[in-house]
């Protein structure tokens, strides 16, 4: 079975609606049956892929993502992040996109950020004089921080992939992250400049100024614990996902008291649904992918080295084309399970660094989340503003470019990417 019926099988079920990780899990099965395999293989490599200690970390941070945004945090720094920023001309989209900046720390997924950001931003922004429109993008647009800037669920699993550090992804995240932001904030300026942005402060929820900057300092102080934790020795990047969960628990219900019981619970069965479609899709590519390898189906597309032999920069380039193109169709948990194992050995054999790639993967893989048919951040937003799915893109054009521009960044300049990890050597 060629690389092209997989992938057209693989398309065919996904269009007729088959959830991703069935129409993975049966593309590869039907994969197998044809080059011969042994049947027992389905189920072998099924649960194999998931025997990885990496792996053990995504729930942890899922869960305590759950518990963080149904205790009250995300309205906390919502109010923080717009006080910090309501001096200024497009006080409200700098407040946003500093908002995700801060959730980034607390959620690790980009769904996550827009679902909890966007029913206070997309609804508030368009009373203070900002078209629904400009709104919705904004908070798309900087939700892709949400995966990059530390703790990051894709970060896991892509660490399970390649085999590479977690911590140093973690570490390898922060200043693409901060770029990221920084991208979304000059299209904001930019659209100042041209249009004029109001002035104003949405505050989601009403505290004393040393009170909210308190539990503010409080809710940061959770990313820069699991970091120092696992940089210090104190404990690995999958125990420090237990101890988040413990540190949001006792922040939530008993320092905040903004955290009842139902409440706990409901956030344990979201992060179990969450983490049970995860390791789904992590089991269906597995077997897909090991069928592709065995069977030398992509050997070809290994070979491709030879193309960009001396010049690594032109293959970056390549990736993020490649990505930008397969996000169309992937979300990016499927883009990495699928094209990472075919795209990281070139990589290695023109000696690029594995952390330099791994944040120009990743980044260009989140931008799906933004682009349409699969863009899921695109469609949350939409519905929450009530606006029709043609008009939001164009809205969110002038972010995708920025941020395009950003990645282009850390392929011309890998000192961006590789300065603090190389520092925890």
């Amino acid at each position: 079975m060629s690389p092209a019926a997989v992938f057209a099988s693989f398309f065919a079920l996904v269009l007729v609606g088959a959830p991703i990780a069935i129409a993975l899990g049966l593309t590869g099965a039907a994969a197998a049956w044809l080059a011969g395999f042994p049947m027992v293989l389905i189920p072998t490599r099924f649960f194999s892929s998931l025997d990885n200690f990496a792996l053990l970390a995504a729930p942890f941070y899922i869960f305590a993502g759950e518990l963080m945004n149904r205790g009250g945090i995300t309205e906390t720094l919502i109010t923080f992040a717009a006080k910090m920023t309501r001096w200024v001309k497009g006080g409200a989209a700098y407040a946003n996109i500093l908002a995700s900046m801060f959730f980034a720390g607390i959620s690790g997924t980009a769904i996550a950020d827009t679902a909890a950001l966007g029913k206070i931003f997309i609804t508030g922004m368009p009373k203070q004089g900002y078209t629904r429109e400009f709104s919705a993008a904004v908070t798309v647009a900087s939700s892709m921080i949400g995966p990059i800037i530390p703790p990051s669920v894709i970060m896991i699993v892509y660490a399970s992939v390649a085999q590479v550090s977690i911590i140093k992804l973690f570490v390898a995240g922060i200043v693409p992250g901060l770029l990221l932001g920084l991208a979304c904030a000059v299209v904001v300026f930019l659209t100042g400049l041209r249009k004029g942005l109001p002035k104003g402060e949405i505050e989601a929820v009403r505290k004393p100024g040393g009170q909210l900057a308190l539990e503010s300092l409080l809710v940061f102080s959770i990313p820069l614990f699991i970091v120092w934790g696992t940089l210090s020795g104190a404990f690995t990047a999958t125990e420090a996902g237990g101890v988040a969960c413990v540190y949001a628990l006792v922040l939530g219900r008993f320092v905040l008291r903004t955290l009842s019981g139902p409440s706990v619970i409901e956030a344990l069965k979201s992060a179990i649904r969450t983490t049970s479609n995860l390791y789904l899709i992590i089991a269906g590519a597995s077997v897909l992918s090991y069928v592709l390898t065995v069977t030398g189906a992509i050997s070809g597309v290994r070979e491709m080295t030879v193309l960009f032999a001396g010049d690594p920069t032109i293959f970056l380039f390549f990736v993020l084309a490649v990505l930008l193109i397969a996000g169309f169709f992937l979300e990016p948990g499927v883009q990495v399970l699928l094209l990472a194992p075919i795209l990281l050995p070139i990589a290695r054999a023109l000696g690029i660094e594995e952390m330099q790639f791994a944040m120009v993967f990743l980044l260009s893989g989140t931008l799906s989340l933004m682009t349409p048919p699969v863009g899921i951040c695109l469609f949350v937003a939409a519905q929450i503003g009530e606006i029709r799915i043609g008009r939001m893109f164009i809205a969110i054009l002038p972010f995708l470019a920025a941020q395009i521009l950003a990645i282009s960044l850390l392929i011309l300049w890998p000192d961006l990417v590789t300065f603090l990890p190389n520092l925890i050597e």
